[in-house]
């Protein structure tokens, strides 16, 4: 039986893997990806493009994911209301398999994202890939987010309500603070 807030592994120096077992159907979860209102109840709002290759900007609002929340950490207060993503759709085969470019730069260097489902019985196993990543605290950050944005998503699909998301941050952000190792040499 998997562990729904089990804490992501580390596939490689520069990438961290959480996986979570949903409610399905598959198209159900798929739609939470990519349809912008879905997405934006649990992570961010914007619309992907239609081709790969194709540039897309994602909207944050982490202040409205949840309810009876903490304040954010105050290095992420200026990020809290309205924060933004560039990035570019890389791969998607519905609904299975999404890959996006995550924090491009104007030069479209960042990180990526990928996202596969599988399903499981009833439910469906989202596999969440990031990688590319450029130092420790970066991992420790992106860690911290996508565990805390998969238990949003888990409670909306289950339609419950989800954990505080910056409560919820600030415990897993100190977590993977003392379990991803500090030896990085970008760091």
């Amino acid at each position: 039986m998997m562990d729904n807030d089990a804490h992501g592994t580390l596939p490689a120096d520069d990438a961290v893997r959480l996986q979570r077992l949903l409610p399905g159907p598959i198209d159900r979860v798929w739609r939470f990806l990519t349809e912008p209102s879905l997405r934006r109840q649990w992570l961010a709002d914007g619309p992907f493009p239609d081709e790969d290759g194709a540039g897309f900007e994602l909207t944050f609002r982490n202040n409205e994911l949840t309810t009876a929340d903490d304040p954010p950490p105050a290095r992420y207060e200026k990020m809290a209301t309205l924060a933004h993503s560039r990035g570019r759709l890389l791969a998607c085969e519905p609904p299975h398999r999404l890959v996006i470019t995550w924090d491009e730069d104007e030069n479209g260097n960042g990180s990526e994202v990928t996202f596969d489902l599988q399903p499981d019985g009833d439910e469906v196993l989202l596999t969440l890939t990031h990688q590319r990543l450029p130092s420790r605290d970066a991992l420790v950050s992106v860690a911290s987010g996508w565990h805390t944005h998969l238990a949003v998503l888990r409670a909306r699909l289950l339609d419950a309500a989800p954990p505080p998301f910056w409560r919820t941050y600030s415990r897993l952000e100190s977590d993977y603070g003392s379990r991803i190792p500090g030896s990085r040499a970008t760091d």
